[in-house]
């Protein structure tokens, strides 16, 4: 069962309104959204529209079952990229958080797609993926091998 996300627009607009204002209250400091918030957002996203079952919170590696039982990682991003650690996923969903309250896919298709393209590993341990590049390496992945839309699912 995916989450009823209907007011997620709305409630995601709220929150980069009140980030405005705080703004205009304190010129020169960033309130963005970011961090927990960012990727919680993106796997109600993700659960509602691709059917996913959510698995609990800080489960390793994935964040989500597909319906056809694939293991999914869901990424988020308000910015230009995605960071990640080395565990590979079965499968990788990315997605972009817009300050409409909506998303955008970058890249859904198999983990290893996606891992042949990470960046050098940085000194958190982490290493970086471009939406940029994740957009580019969609061309490779057949629709086959994407989950698709629950609103195309029977």
């Amino acid at each position: 069962m995916t989450p009823d996300v209907g007011r997620l627009p709305e409630i995601i607009q709220q929150i980069y309104r009140l980030v405005a204002e705080l703004e205009a209250l304190a010129p020169g400091r960033k309130f963005t959204p970011d961090g927990h918030m960012v990727g919680s957002l993106g796997e109600l996203w993700a659960a509602h529209l691709y059917d996913l079952t959510l698995l609990p919170n800080s489960a390793p590696v994935h964040d989500a079952r597909a319906r056809d039982g694939r293991l999914v990682q869901i990424k988020a991003t308000q910015g230009n990229g995605v960071s990640t650690y080395d565990a590979r996923p079965e499968h990788l969903l990315v997605l972009k958080l817009l300050k409409d309250g909506t998303v955008e896919e970058w890249f859904n298709g198999p983990g290893a797609v996606a891992w042949a393209a990470l960046g050098a590993k940085a000194k958190n341990g982490q290493r970086r993926l471009s939406l940029k590049r994740l957009r580019t390496l969609m061309t490779d992945v057949t629709p086959g091998d994407r989950l698709i839309p629950a609103s195309h699912t029977s």
